[in-house]
């Protein structure tokens, strides 16, 4: 496993992290538990969650799987969806921040979070507030570093900016989608992110699914998978025409350079420029291991200039 600094920090993370959005849905306690374990047994030390996924119970399921292993694990956790149903129950409000994180905690059991992001970029907070907030936990101890996710270039920049003009804490990383068959953040985000210092920690490298092999064109999705419990919503965007296209074309590259499908789309996504580490989840623990894998295997150069030669249309 390649461990990486985490933007302009000293934080060093796995190029490949534990996504758990799944946890306390698709998998449940024990099964969450072993996904955990089977993660840091890897060499994988980022474990990304946030508070609404499973309604709090993918923190809760990790703070019980870091149990005598805390030391081991990097949290990274955010806030921004609604976690009631008051007004100020949502966003990045310092109220909202401020409960956030202390909900947060308590499922974790832990005194601190590692990575604590802003789910999303909220109009209707002064982003002055959001980073003073921020700044405040961070010298409290409650987390040790900070970061944002779907942030559009210029909002990284205008926190960061806001933050440097008081001295408080930056942002040093962006949690975006990107994934051969989405690579729109090439255009703006990186290089905003880049000269910020900011790195890239990137959810639905396989595109949900579609670079895994697991879905096929014209096949009924398997059953249990996201396009199963899905329905027609998740067709819609990514079980497209022109994704199977690219998917097809991928998977006969990775054929001739004697590599999964799965290993060489992940492979591409940690070797792109800009890209800290790529978030990849796990419906068994089993799984695990075969996603690390993309971590080792040897990929010729020729195969991966070819993936990014047949996803350009994918950059706009």
């Amino acid at each position: 496993m390649e461990y990486r600094n985490l933007g302009r920090s000293g934080l060093k993370v796995s190029q490949m992290a534990l996504g758990t959005n799944a946890f306390g849905t698709r998998s449940d306690e024990k099964t969450g538990i072993a996904i955990v374990h089977a993660a840091l047994d890897a060499g994988i030390n980022l474990i990304d969650t946030a508070d609404m996924y499973g309604s709090g119970e993918s923190e809760r399921i990790i703070g019980l799987a870091l149990k005598g292993r805390r030391s081991q694990a990097l949290i990274a956790t955010k806030c921004w969806f609604p976690t009631g149903d008051g007004p100020n129950d949502r966003g990045t409000s310092r109220k909202h921040i401020m409960d956030a994180v202390d909900a947060s905690l308590r499922r974790l059991q832990t005194d601190y979070i590692d990575l604590y992001q802003m789910h999303n970029w909220d109009p209707t907070t002064p982003i002055e507030e959001t980073m003073r907030a921020l700044d405040d936990l961070v010298r409290a101890g409650k987390v040790r570093y900070i970061g944002c996710s779907n942030f559009a270039g210029w909002q990284v920049v205008k926190a960061n900016a806001v933050a440097d003009r008081y001295g408080w804490a930056r942002f040093i990383s962006n949690q975006p989608e990107y994934s051969p068959a989405n690579r729109r953040i090439e255009q703006e985000v990186i290089p905003a992110c880049e000269a910020e210092g900011v790195g890239q920690i990137v959810y639905f490298p396989l595109a949900g699914g579609l670079f895994t092999g697991k879905y096929r064109r014209g096949q009924a999705p398997p059953e249990g998978s996201r396009a199963a419990t899905q329905g027609p919503r998740f067709a819609q965007r990514w079980l497209t025409d022109a994704n199977f296209d690219l998917a097809e074309a991928i998977e006969a590259v990775a054929a001739e350079a004697s590599v999964t499908l799965p290993q060489l789309t992940l492979a591409w996504v940690m070797a792109r420029p800009g890209i800290t580490a790529a978030i990849v989840g796990a419906s068994r623990p089993e799984q695990v291991a075969q996603n690390v894998s993309a971590c080792t295997v040897q990929v010729p150069r020729e195969a991966l200039d070819r993936v990014t030669a047949l996803s350009e249309p994918f950059t706009r």
